[in-house]
């Protein structure tokens, strides 16, 4: 009894301080401490696992509406992208994932945007939208899924920049690299990378049309930056 008793109060310990490790390391507010305290956990795992290393920040505006368009290398992705944003991010995910038994609730919990790729998306449009005009920040993969290194560039997805110009919501272009298991939906989680998370400046597609919207984040997310020289 008192070998299960200390057995129990040494897990008990572990589990405060895992948690008081991912509460200091947190740097937004989800909203629920929870989640707060998951953001932290994550962040240390991209740093010290992942060795994350932002070569250029994400150009959020530090308020108001804005999408984060990203590259789609791996399942990793979503974590690099919250591990090296300031805000929190509605992500739009496929609804096979988004349903997915263990997973909802906490997807539900982050604000997640389910969407159905194969079938009508215009329920994903609108909740989109209107998390874009209560002033929050929707993160999508307009590549439409995982598209690794080697294969030509995707043709993006019509629904970033129509919900720039419905929102009038920069888009924050981002270049994803590093990452090991590219072209893999779990692989790149379980092994080391050296990842690089490159922001570029924002695009105002008010004034542009659709097409010539894609074209310029296109030029972004299929653009390998200039790291800087290492010290």
């Amino acid at each position: 009894m008192n070998a299960a008793l200390v057995a129990a109060g040494g897990l008990l310990l572990a589990l405060l301080i895992l948690a008081a490790a991912g509460w200091r390391a947190h740097r937004v507010d989800w909203g629920h401490p929870v989640i707060n305290v998951l953001d932290g956990w994550l962040r240390l795992y991209c740093r010290w696992f992942q060795r994350l290393r932002v070569t250029a920040p994400v150009a959020l505006p530090p308020e108001g509406a804005a999408l984060v368009a990203a590259n789609h290398l791996t399942g990793l992705d979503p974590f690099l992208l919250i591990a090296a944003c300031e805000r929190p991010l509605r992500f739009v995910i496929a609804r096979e994932q988004y349903e997915r038994p263990l997973l909802k609730r906490l997807f539900r919990a982050g604000g997640c945007i389910p969407v159905d790729r194969n079938g009508n998306p215009r329920e994903a449009l609108r909740a989109a939208l209107a998390a874009l005009e209560a002033g929050e920040v929707v993160a999508l993969f307009p590549e439409g899924g995982i598209h690794p290194p080697g294969r030509p560039p995707a043709r993006l997805k019509r629904g970033v920049a129509r919900l720039a110009q419905l929102a009038g919501a920069p888009i924050c272009p981002v270049r994803l690299s590093g990452m090991r298991g590219a072209g893999h939906l779990l692989r790149a989680l379980v092994l080391p990378g050296r990842t690089r998370v490159h922001g570029y400046p924002p695009l105002d597609c008010r004034q542009l049309a659709e097409a010539d919207c894609l074209e310029e984040l296109a030029k972004c997310l299929n653009r390998t930056p200039e790291m800087p020289t290492a010290r």
